[in-house]
């Protein structure tokens, strides 16, 4: 069983950055696509952005590029969102999520198995 665990949210200022962490086990995910989604309260789930871990193509929600970068540790198992110049509209809970098909999809009903989620605040 896929198990996803995120880590490193928190409480930051506007215009600073986090590192979001994704530890995946249970699983073989060489061909496996893993996305980061996020949620804020009352909104719906919205895709964030994605990498194929058989050949680290990535792709990003347009209103996030250049803020927002995904990167993955293959040995590890483990993806990363490093989100920089943060806005108070990015507060959000951060969900990893896992795809067993290399192919980014941006809707949540393709993606497999999901982590718990990790609160992100940006203070103003």
């Amino acid at each position: 069983q896929v198990q996803l665990v995120e880590s490193g949210g928190g409480l930051v200022q506007a215009g600073g950055s986090l590192r979001l962490s994704c530890a995946a086990s249970g699983g073989t995910f060489s061909s496996y696509t893993m996305a980061w989604f996020r949620q804020a309260p009352g909104k719906e789930r919205e895709f964030v952005c994605g990498i194929m871990l058989s050949d680290g193509s990535t792709y990003y929600a347009n209103s996030l590029k250049g803020r927002f970068t995904i990167s993955r540790d293959n040995a590890k198992n483990t993806v990363y969102l490093q989100m920089s110049s943060l806005k108070p509209e990015d507060a959000a809970v951060y969900y990893c999520a896992a795809a067993r098909h290399s192919f980014i999809w941006t809707v949540t009903n393709k993606y497999d198995d999901w982590g718990q989620g990790t609160q992100v605040t940006v203070s103003s």
